[in-house]
Order: C-alpha cells, then structure tokens, then sequence
C-alpha cells in the first residue's frame, strides 16, 4: 500500500457583497506553480456572477460615498494593517507561483502595503486638491467639488499582480467609489487571499468584489454593462484593451487605461491626485454672494 500522500488542492472561490460564494458556472481553472504543479483550482467566474458582483457594488455604493473621508481613510489604512499581519504569506504566493526571488517578491508586497497607506492619508485631501473656490466676475461665489463616479471595473494585468490591484483599486475607493475587480490568473490565489484579508477587515460588504476568470471573455461585458460607471487598467494586452474601449462607446462610461503610465513601482505617478481623477465627477456650485 503506498503511503504517499497526495496534497489537497484547495478550490478558490470568487468574493462578491462580502462572502465567497463558488461560480454559478460550476467551471473552474486550474492554477500551477513556477514548476508547473497544479496547487489550486481558481472559479471560472462568468457574466451572471460579474452581474451579481456590479449590483452589489451599486448597493454598498451609496453608503460608502457618505461616510466621511476621514472614515474611508480610517478603513484603507485597516486594509494596510491586514496585509501587514499576512505579509508573510503574500510574499509566499509570489514567490511560489510566479518564481521570483524572496527578495523581489518582499518589495513588492511591502510596496503595496505602503500604497494603502498613501491613499489613506489621501482621501480628505481630494477634495481640496481637485476641487476648490473658483474666480468669477459678478456677485457669485462658485465651487467646485468632487464626486464619486459609481461603480469601476478594475481590470488587473498579469504584471506585478498585487501592487497592480491595489494601484489600479485604491484611487477608486479613496474617492468614494465601489469597485469590481478582475483579477489576473497569473496569481489568483494572491487575489483570494487579498479578498479574505478585506473580508475580515472593516471594509463593508460590497464595496469590494473579486472575480478570478478570462479577462477576455469578460471585458466585452465590461465594456458593454450600463451600470458600470468607470473602467480602470493599466498595461493590458492590446485586443483586451481595444475590447473595452470600444465597447464602451456605444454608453459612454470612462474608461482610463493608463496607456502611457509608467510601471506600478513609480511612486511619483501612482501616489499622485492623477490617479484619482478619473474616478470623480466634478459638481459645480453657484452661490449669491452679499452685496
């Protein structure tokens, strides 16, 4: 009788309005190492569960939009604390599935830790950064204000998977956003384990979504779905990227690649107001002044 032992490959399932519940498609995908070993079996996530994930984004949207800045900072920073206790096995999944080295796989995920902290400490800055007081010839006073868009579909490239989802996510959700995220299957049991951290982080239930799937039999739905207000990606291949652009044409949501942003390890991009912008909407206020 042989008494070798066969590992148990665990089955990750997607992460939509605050729970994990498996593909309504039954399919899944199996997940390899750097050796090419089969360790996981990631959810084949399919257009009706990326149709339960964006209503439940445009359910929590809402209230996350009224909380103060100050409580959205308080819960991306909550985030940064997460990943800080489970840095360890985050730098165990890069360094596994992708074949990197301990050392480069540490950078990174120290890298995004510290990209929570940034934009924590940047959401009750947006207001004054991209909104203000503007000069006007008459007895007026006129603002400008910031708002959130509403739900955004984060489509994750295969390139530095975990500082990309957070680089790509974070913008969105600072500024009052919900997001959809599409994360790539280069690493997908990076992804659930971020969504497990946000799970048990002070992050509401459906603000974040994570679906494991094909990005390109996802984006044309992406770019085609009404209730999706914004579409963020960056260093995506070119027929996913042309899918999602033209596709989005015919309703007119934002979409902002990023075409010629720099890689996501560029702190002078990818901490600055310029990745918020495309994710707010400006509302303009006229107000009589005294005479």
């Amino acid at each position: 009788m042989s008494t070798t032992r066969i590992e148990v490959a665990k089955t990750l399932k997607l992460y939509i309005n605050g729970s994990f519940p498996r593909s309504e498609s039954g399919r899944t995908i199996p997940v390899k190492d750097a050796n090419k070993k089969v360790i996981a079996h990631a959810s084949h996530a399919s257009r009706k569960d990326l149709r339960d994930a964006i209503e439940a984004a445009n359910a929590a949207q809402v209230k996350w939009a009224a909380a103060t800045a100050y409580n959205r900072g308080q819960v991306l920073y909550r985030i940064a604390e997460m990943l800080e206790a489970r840095r360890e096995e985050f730098v165990t999944l890069v360094r596994t599935i992708e074949g990197r080295t301990k050392s480069d796989a540490t950078r990174e995920v120290d890298h995004a830790i510290d990209r929570c902290v940034c934009f924590a400490g940047w959401t009750d800055k947006i207001a004054a950064v991209l909104g203000g007081k503007q000069p006007v010839a008459g007895p007026y006073f006129v603002f400008s204000m910031p708002e959130p868009t509403g739900t955004v579909a984060v489509v994750v490239p295969d390139e530095r998977p975990m500082l990309a989802m957070l680089s790509l996510a974070l913008p969105a959700l600072a500024a009052g956003n919900a997001v959809v995220i599409i994360a790539p299957m280069s690493n997908a049991p990076l992804a659930i384990a971020l969504s497990e951290a946000l799970a048990t982080s002070d992050v509401p239930a459906g603000v974040v979504n994570m679906l494991t799937g094909i990005r390109s039999e996802l984006c044309p739905w992406i770019a085609s779905h009404r209730d999706i207000a914004a579409v963020a990606g960056a260093r995506l291949p070119a027929a996913e990227a042309t899918a999602l652009e033209l596709g989005a044409a015919e309703n007119l949501k934002r979409v902002c690649l990023f075409h010629d942003a720099p890689k996501f390890d560029d702190d002078a991009f990818w901490h600055s107001p310029f990745v918020i912008a495309p994710f707010v909407e400006i509302k303009t206020v006229w107000h009589p002044s005294a005479l």
